[in-house]
């Protein structure tokens, strides 16, 4: 089992940055896979950014130039560092783990004002 929780949301105004983190627990060393999603209000979850098995990392296009994804593999610790964000940007955003099988956060929320 592997338990994710994440940190770092809140509010902020449109060209502000926040970081997020996601601590995981548990049968860490299984895990092959760790990235974030956001489901915006009225939306399905969507990708935004992983790190894939190769490490090399993968984002979405509409997040591209503007969040970056790293890790710290000593505190089993991924973030998400936003910058010159949008309100399109709001949305809970939850981290995600893969290994034996999916896992994911209870999520946290972004709010990006005009």
């Amino acid at each position: 089992q592997v338990q994710l929780v994440e940190s770092g949301g809140g509010w902020v105004q449109a060209g502000g940055s926040l970081r997020l983190s996601c601590a995981a627990s548990g049968s860490t060393v299984s895990i092959y896979v760790m990235g974030w999603y956001r489901q915006a209000p009225g939306k399905q979850r969507e990708f935004v950014a992983v790190f894939a098995p190769s490490g090399t990392t993968n984002y979405a296009d509409s997040v591209k130039g503007r969040f970056t994804i790293s890790r710290d593999n000593a505190r089993n610790t991924v973030y998400l560092q936003m910058d010159s964000l949008k309100p399109e940007d709001t949305a809970v955003y939850y981290c995600y783990a893969k290994s034996t099988m999916d896992y994911w956060g209870k999520g946290t929320l972004v709010t990006v004002s005009s």
